[in-house]
């Protein structure tokens, strides 16, 4: 396993083009991360978190041009009020590979805040980032404990410190009339 010290180190940008998995710090929570467009990857996150695989991940993104499918024209006047920031929103994207949709459609996509993780996700492309823990439990609060808490299922950890108020990302969807609907 390796440690990188921030998310700005090219052996990271090097190892998540090559399928790697690991934590990073999002701008909510720690993310058990990796690339979303490689399948590989997303299903072994599925595994290292002993998620439903019919539950789909959430996709960071840096830019709209990242989406797989373009935004949805009702959020075209309304989407700064959410992006960038802590919302992710599912809306439809048959575009989006099989993996990320499971059996549906739809995909949840946030672009976070974070400069160094939008930096990131320029570099390799969009990541899947559902919270860094099991199924059922506490996410973690501070990345080196992932070491312990995953151990060789995961191949790298960026430490970013302690996560202060430990709150996921707002979750909003986009209704078949145009609505957002909050869903957490």
């Amino acid at each position: 396993m390796i440690i990188f010290p921030d998310t700005d180190h090219p052996k990271l940008h090097d190892i998540l083009r090559d399928g790697a998995i690991g934590v990073i710090k999002t701008d909510t929570l720690y993310g058990l991360v990796g690339r979303a467009e490689d399948e590989k990857a997303v299903e072994k996150i599925y595994s290292v978190k002993h998620r439903d695989t019919t539950k789909p991940l959430i996709v960071l993104v840096a830019d709209e041009a990242q989406l797989f499918d373009p935004l949805p024209a009702v959020l075209s006047s309304t989407i700064d009020n959410y992006w960038p920031g802590p919302n992710s929103i599912i809306f439809e994207s048959p575009s989006a590979p099989k993996w990320l949709r499971r059996s549906g459609s739809t995909v949840a996509y946030r672009m976070p805040a974070n400069e160094n993780l939008k930096r990131l996700l320029l570099e390799v492309g969009p990541l899947v980032a559902p919270s860094a823990n099991r199924e059922g439990e506490p996410p973690l609060e501070i990345g080196l404990q992932a070491e312990a808490y995953f151990g060789d299922e995961i191949d790298f950890i960026v430490d970013g410190g302690l996560v202060l108020d430990g709150q996921p990302s707002h979750l909003y969807h986009v209704t078949s009339g145009g609505d957002m609907e909050k869903v957490r």
